[in-house]
């Protein structure tokens, strides 16, 4: 596998993801409207902002909630090779990480709250480098378990070789 922009790596997280990212819009879209709500219940706002902030904060939770989580389950993408593990993430700056497999040091799997009510987890796959890590997020939680054993075997075999 080598960062060519040309070709996407071949999977995607997994669709839970787009509602996981939903409710995190939500939930940010509803602490903008509590700021919003809060300044106009204490500031004395012109006419013209008094009514313009509310159109703004629908904007953005149709942003939030309706666009952005499909935009990020498209552009999200991870792949495992016999030689690395990568990921593309980004909009407007696609970023690559690759790690070769004979780098990795550790495999995590991590379930935050949210994530186990949609039944994802991420890995993330570290090196000595701290520039090195690659974090795959949002994967079925049975599939990130898989993905982690798969690479914690193929780095052991790879040090076991190099011995």
């Amino acid at each position: 596998m080598h960062p060519d922009p040309a070709r996407a790596p071949a999977w995607s997280p997994s669709r839970n993801a787009i509602g996981l990212w939903a409710v995190q819009g939500a939930v940010g879209a509803l602490v903008l409207a509590a700021v919003v709500v809060a300044l106009e219940v204490l500031l004395p706002l012109p006419t013209w902002l008094a009514l313009l902030l509310p159109v703004l904060v629908v904007a953005e939770a149709v942003v939030a909630v309706g666009v952005a989580p499909r935009l990020r389950f498209r552009v999200h993408r991870w792949e495992v090779t016999d030689e690395a593990v990568g990921t593309r993430t980004g909009w407007l700056t696609r970023t690559w990480t690759l790690v070769p497999v004979s780098r990795i040091q550790t495999v995590d799997v991590t379930r935050g709250v949210v994530q186990q009510l949609f039944g994802l987890a991420s890995v993330a796959v570290l090196t000595a480098s701290s520039q090195g890590t690659v974090r795959i997020p949002h994967l079925d939680a049975d599939v990130a378990a898989r993905v982690a054993d798969d690479l914690a075997r193929r780095a052991e075999l790879v040090r076991d070789e190099a011995t």
